[in-house]
């Protein structure tokens, strides 16, 4: 039979217990490169089925107001972590921001020139004379200069339109003959559903080496933030996750994003789901060693440096 001294002794135990607090997960703010779509499935993988929390972080992925500025952000010490794009960290890294890629989320390339299927356009060589929209300079410029330069056409031989971020509209109406910087995820299935399919050319088909499109970069300053381990550990499990149940990963996410169940983006979903990285940690140093290299042969940087320069791994 218990004492009355123990059975104080439990009670007082039991009741430190109910009142002390759940440790607080600490917060990581997460700056995506645009809105919410479908390529951002790991994250949202991660955060909604509980990954995030299990390794004991509350990560906040915003969406920012100028899809330039998430690379800034970090930099800047603003946000610990953002998603943006292999071929620009290059650059950035040139122009001097303290950004290291730490994972990979989508491991090939997503940006393609687009014409209309039934256009004029049947090869490379019937772009001559032919207006091409572009959304973003400098990078999509150097991009479509070595595809054309494959088929002895320069970026002379045409004229570049910036049409902003209306890829699709323009080629449509035929504001344009083609783009550059359509996604073939997004673009090609949007030109689809609206009965004027699209056909595209792939840049790593025709000159340009392969890269990851879409990373996650972290400030090269602050390398050694314990949560960035823990970071990773969560996105690899959402990405088995995802692999393994794509049907419960889809709902997972337009239940966080009612607004995105619709076609394009179900068949989005589809098209972008054997391009994430499988292994996000996971670092191609040979690959990154060559787009160095080539964006300095272009004219984009005055010298490539090593891979290290622009990715790590981070270690548990």
């Amino acid at each position: 039979m218990m004492t009355y001294a123990k059975t104080l002794a439990a009670g007082l135990l039991a009741s430190l217990l109910v009142a002390a607090p759940a440790t607080a997960a600490e917060k990581l703010k997460l700056a995506l490169d645009w809105f919410v779509n479908p390529d951002h499935a790991t994250l949202v993988v991660a955060r909604d089925k509980g990954y995030f929390e299990k390794v004991g972080l509350d990560v906040d992925l915003v969406a920012p107001a100028d899809p330039n500025d998430p690379p800034k952000l970090v930099a800047a010490g603003k946000f610990d972590l953002a998603v943006s794009y292999q071929p620009q960290l290059h650059l950035q890294v040139a122009e001097g921001l303290p950004l290291r890629r730490i994972a990979t989320l989508v491991a090939t390339p997503l940006n393609t020139l687009v014409v209309l299927d039934d256009g004029p356009i049947k090869s490379l060589k019937d772009l001559k004379g032919q207006k091409v929209g572009f959304s973003v300079g400098g990078f999509e410029d150097a991009i479509l200069g070595i595809m054309l330069e494959g088929v002895g056409l320069s970026l002379k031989d045409v004229e570049l339109i910036n049409v902003n971020f209306s890829l699709s509209p323009s080629i449509i109406s035929g504001q344009v003959a083609g783009v550059i910087g359509a996604f073939r995820n997004f673009e090609l299935n949007q030109m689809d559903i609206v009965n004027k399919p699209g056909r595209a050319f792939y840049p790593e088909e025709h000159g340009v080496p392969a890269y990851d499109e879409l990373i996650v970069i972290a400030n090269s300053e602050k390398l050694d933030d314990p949560r960035l381990p823990k970071f990773l550990d969560a996105l690899e499990q959402a990405t088995v996750y995802l692999m393994n149940h794509p049907k419960e990963s889809w709902e997972l996410f337009i239940k966080a994003y009612p607004d995105l169940n619709d076609e394009l983006n179900k068949r989005a979903w589809a098209d972008t789901l054997r391009r994430f990285a499988k292994r996000p940690r996971a670092l191609d140093v040979t690959r990154y060693n060559r787009f160095a290299k080539f964006l300095a042969e272009r004219g984009l940087m005055k010298s490539p440096g090593p891979a290290a320069d622009y990715a790590v791994v981070i270690e548990e």
